[in-house]
C-alpha cells in the first residue's frame, strides 16, 4: 500500500505553482502525485481512494477537480473520493492539497 499526504502545488522548488488558479494547482498536485506514485513503484491506475481538501467549497472546484482527475485516472471505474471545505492549508496561497491511497501487489 502506498499512502501520499498533504500533496499540494509545489514544483521541484519548492514553488508555489499556479497561485491564485485553481486549475493550475490542481493539475501540478496530480502532477506530483504521479512522481510519488512512481518512485514507490506505482501508477494511476492502483490508486483506490483520494481525498480532497480544498478552501472554497463550490460546484465550480469540484468540477475542474473531476475534469482534471479525469485526466490522470481511468474514468471508467474511478477511485473513492472525499471533498472537504477546509479554512485554510499548510502555506499561504494553497488552495487545495490530496491525499491518495494506492495499493500495489
Amino acid at each position: 500500500m502506498v499512502v501520499l499526504s498533504g500533496q499540494v502545488s509545489f514544483d521541484e522548488k519548492r514553488e508555489l505553482v499556479g497561485e491564485g488558479d485553481f486549475a493550475a494547482q490542481t493539475r501540478q498536485v496530480f502532477e506530483n502525485i504521479g512522481f510519488a506514485l512512481s518512485a514507490a513503484g506505482a501508477s494511476y491506475a492502483d490508486v483506490i481512494k483520494l481525498d480532497y481538501f480544498v478552501t472554497d467549497f463550490n460546484d465550480e472546484y469540484r468540477d475542474t477537480i473531476v475534469k482534471i482527475r479525469d485526466e490522470y485516472i481511468c474514468t471508467e471505474n474511478p477511485p473513492v473520493n472525499t471533498l472537504l471545505g477546509v479554512t485554510t492549508l499548510g502555506a499561504p496561497g494553497l488552495l487545495i492539497e490530496i491525499e491518495a491511497t494506492a495499493f500495489i501487489e
